[in-house]
């Protein structure tokens, strides 16, 4: 026979677990072993879209997310996979992007030129005050900021990125995800047009003419 008394006991045990386990490092990993790289846009469900409980603390916890603007590899994703991975036990990374992303929406060198407009002095520029190593080349500014052409070709460079990175564990599997945000349904990144008539994936579909600074050369 179950007794409330030994379910609330194992409630709170698991709770005192949940709070805790950043003390265990890989021995106390998320509730999947997952590390999700995500775009920050609003539309983009991550729990939703991935079916999983990130952002609820109550019962969830199933994986890191790392979120920024288009879901790109950045340094600081890196960083973060780097830790997850090798010392908080994780074995997945999962990326999702998605359409009628922002990224795709105007080229990297009219941002760098409003920007310039505004008094910003991108080539001398300090990207993080707290690591002034962290430095840019001149002329690199554009590539940085991450501008797409199409994001289904972002996804599957960014899942390379990570399966080849040497800060990733080799054992560590990697995939990467589309939500259209039109059809509120996930796929495979795809280069067949069929399956992406219905959604705007490049940025020639906001008008953008120029390509972006090859940030993948």
């Amino acid at each position: 026979m179950s007794y409330l008394k030994d379910e609330i006991e194992q409630r709170v045990s698991d709770y005192d677990h949940w709070a805790t386990r950043r003390r265990y490092g890989p021995d106390g990993p998320n509730n999947r072993r997952l590390w999700v790289l995500a775009c920050m846009d609003e539309r983009l469900p991550v729990d939703e879209a991935l079916g999983i409980r990130v952002d609820s603390p109550v019962g969830g916890g199933d994986a890191h997310c790392f979120r920024n603007a288009g879901g790109i590899v950045t340094e600081d994703a890196i960083r973060s996979a780097m830790l997850t991975c090798n010392f908080f036990g994780t074995r997945e990374i999962v990326i999702v992007q998605h359409t009628q992303c922002g990224m795709l929406s105007a080229n990297a060198g009219d941002i760098e030129q409003a920007l310039r407009g505004r008094g910003v002095d991108i080539d001398g520029l300090t990207l993080d005050p707290t690591l002034p190593e962290l430095k840019l080349e001149p002329g690199a500014f554009g590539k940085w900021i991450g501008m797409m052409d199409d994001v289904d070709v972002a996804c599957m460079k960014a899942v390379e990125t990570f399966k080849h990175h040497p800060l990733i564990p080799k054992d560590v599997t990697v995939s990467g995800w589309i939500w259209e945000v039109e059809t509120r349904r996930l796929r495979a990144p795809t280069l067949d047009a069929d399956k992406r008539a219905r959604t705007d994936v490049t940025s020639d579909q906001f008008g953008v003419k120029a390509k972006q600074p090859p940030r993948w050369s």
